[in-house]
């Protein structure tokens, strides 16, 4: 069990690490690009239901809560550009051994696979490398894009929490979907939930060029009588 910060992780085009101080302009334009996007599914201060936290805020607690060991707050990159979040935390050890994930995407990167691929790689890292043993996914039921992504990567569900998170400004119902160290399978990599997502693409692509392939054949033109 090995706690790093500052943390990256890397697949392909895809980078996970912190957020730095020069991202302020790019997030701070992500975000409201985002604003109507994201509002249904951030959560909110009860005590203040309106108050957004500003970039300095939010990369201050990040850093606090990561070097105490608590929380792996990552920005997701794709070459190079921002184009989201993802945050492991609370990151509970001792008889639990668990972490929840929660994550946002720019909306014209949404559907890209972008969300299933980084999540499996935050994943794979808090199993292998932390010698966690279960990780949570809370979802509102509304939240369709989201419940794509645990469904691609094949989180267990494991029902309904009532009132379970302050989010757009009153308390809401989220369902949970789980996936343990057993179900993850690492290999000697420690990439276990990542192959298995890239397998399921991978089988998935071929379904659909044989598919296209097969609209594309010629019919036999009907013989003249």
């Amino acid at each position: 069990m090995v706690h790093v910060w500052p943390l990256v992780l890397r697949d392909e085009e895809l980078v996970l690490r912190p957020l730095r101080r020069r991202d302020r302009g790019a997030y701070e334009r992500l975000r409201a690009r985002n604003a109507q996007w994201l509002r249904p599914w951030d959560a909110t201060d009860p005590e203040h239901p309106g108050r957004i936290p500003d970039f300095r805020s939010v990369r201050r607690w990040g850093e606090q809560q990561a070097k105490d060991g608590t929380h792996l707050p990552l920005a997701l990159t794709v070459n190079g550009q921002l184009a989201g979040q993802i945050t492991a935390g609370p990151i509970q050890y001792g008889a639990l051994r668990s972490a929840t994930l929660g994550y946002w995407i720019d909306h014209e990167r949404a559907g890209q696979g972008l969300v299933p691929r980084a999540a499996a790689l935050l994943m794979d890292h808090l199993f292998a490398e932390l010698g966690l043993h279960r990780i949570e996914v809370t979802v509102r039921p509304e939240n369709a894009a989201s419940l794509r992504v645990v469904e691609k990567l094949q989180l267990r569900p494991e029902g309904l929490r009532r009132s379970a998170i302050h989010v757009d400004g009153a308390w809401r119902d989220h369902l949970v979907f789980a996936l343990t160290a057993e179900d993850a399978r690492l290999d000697l990599d420690g990439r276990g939930v990542l192959r298995r997502l890239k397998n399921q693409m991978r089988h998935q692509n071929q379904i659909g060029h044989r598919a296209a392939a097969a609209a594309e054949k010629p019919t036999d033109s009907p013989r003249e009588k």
